[in-house]
C-alpha cells in the first residue's frame, strides 16, 4: 500500500478536547478512526479514547496482515468499543454512561470499507469533486422523513451513539475502489458544522492533504469564532503503486507481514486501561456474536 496521510486535532472554545483520533496500518491493510465524545454526558474523552483503543487493539490482532473480512471487522469492532465503554461504567459506578461517536474506514486491496455511528462523519473526494459521505445519525438528517412530531425535536440531537443503554446504529458502506489521488477525510463535527460540504471537498480536492488539512481546520476555527467546537481531521490520499510520488507518505512494501504501526496510544483510564487487553475484547466479541446468534435464532 501507498499513501499519504496527515491528522490534527484543535481545541476551539470548549474547556476540554473530547475528540480522538488515529490510524494503523500493517503491509497489506490500513485503519483510520475518529471518535468525538459527546458533551451532556460524563467523560466523553474517555468514551472516545476506549472507542479507539478498542478498534486499533482488534486490528493490531485481525490484520495479520490483512484483514479476513473488512466488513465483519468493522461491525464487531464498532460492538466491541460500545461494550467495552458500558464495561467502564460499570466498573466505575456511574450512574450515566460516557457516549462517543465513531467513524472508522478500513483500506485493503485498493479498496475502502467504513463504519460510523453518530455524525463524525467521512468524506470520499475524487477529482477534486465529492463521490461519497456519511450521513449523519441525527433528525437534521431525518428532516425529509414522514415522522410525525419530528418538528418538535431538536434536528441537531443523535438518535445514537456509542455507550448508550441501548444498542448502537450504524451504518457499513463499501467497499469502494480507490483511484490514484482519491482522498478520504474522517472529521469531527467541529469542521462540517463550521464549513459546509462543498468548501471541505475544494479543500480537500485542490491541495495535498498535509496542506489541505491544516488549511481547512483553521478556515473552520476562524468560521466558527469563539464558540468554535473542537476541530479534528484524519485524511489519507491514495496512490497506485506505479505513481507513489510523495515525499511525506507511507509506502507499506518492504516492512514484513508481523510489522503493525499506529498512532494511537494506549492512555491510562483509572486503571481500566490493564483490563482493555486481548481477553477483555474476547470477551465483548463472544456476547456481540452470542446476541446476534439468538437473535437469528428467533426469527421465523
Amino acid at each position: 500500500m501507498k499513501f499519504s496521510v496527515f491528522q490534527i486535532s484543535r481545541r476551539g472554545g470548549r474547556e476540554k478536547n473530547e475528540d480522538r483520533m488515529g490510524y494503523c496500518y500493517t503491509r497489506e491493510c490500513g485503519l483510520f478512526v475518529l471518535a468525538d465524545g459527546m458533551g451532556g454526558h460524563p467523560q466523553g474523552e474517555v468514551a472516545a479514547q476506549i472507542a479507539i483503543q478498542t478498534v486499533s487493539s482488534m486490528f493490531q490482532r485481525q490484520a495479520r496482515p490483512a484483514l479476513q473480512n473488512a466488513g465483519e471487522f468493522l461491525t464487531s469492532a464498532l460492538l466491541a468499543a460500545h461494550h467495552q465503554i458500558l464495561r467502564y461504567a460499570s466498573s466505575k459506578g456511574m450512574l450515566d454512561t460516557p457516549r462517543t461517536t465513531l467513524v472508522a474506514a478500513v483500506v485493503q486491496e485498493g479498496r475502502a470499507h467504513w463504519v460510523h455511528c453518530g455524525d463524525s462523519r467521512l468524506y470520499v473526494v475524487r477529482a477534486g469533486d465529492l463521490l461519497t459521505r456519511t450521513r449523519d445519525h441525527s433528525y437534521l438528517e431525518l428532516r425529509n422523513a414522514a415522522i410525525p412530531g419530528l418538528e418538535r425535536v431538536n434536528r441537531n440531537v443523535l438518535f445514537t451513539c456509542l455507550g448508550s443503554p441501548t444498542k448502537p446504529i450504524y451504518d457499513l458502506s463499501g467497499p469502494v475502489l480507490l483511484e490514484q489521488g482519491d482522498r478520504i477525510l474522517l472529521c469531527s463535527d467541529g469542521l462540517w458544522g463550521a464549513l459546509d460540504d462543498d468548501a471541505i471537498v475544494r479543500g480537500l480536492g485542490r491541495q495535498a492533504v498535509s496542506n489541505a488539512v491544516p488549511d481547512l481546520v483553521e478556515d473552520a476555527l476562524r468560521a466558527a469564532g469563539d464558540t468554535s467546537d473542537n476541530v479534528t481531521v484524519v485524511a489519507m490520499e491514495w496512490e497506485t503503486p506505479d505513481a507513489f510520488e510523495s515525499t511525506q507518505g507511507v509506502s507499506t512494501e518492504s516492512i514484513s507481514d508481523d510489522v503493525f504501526e499506529s498512532t494511537i496510544q494506549a492512555e491510562p483510564l483509572d486503571g481500566f486501561v490493564d483490563d482493555l487487553d486481548d481477553e477483555a475484547i474476547e470477551r465483548s466479541i463472544a456476547e456481540i456474536n452470542e446476541a446476534i446468534r439468538r437473535s437469528a435464532s428467533k426469527k421465523p
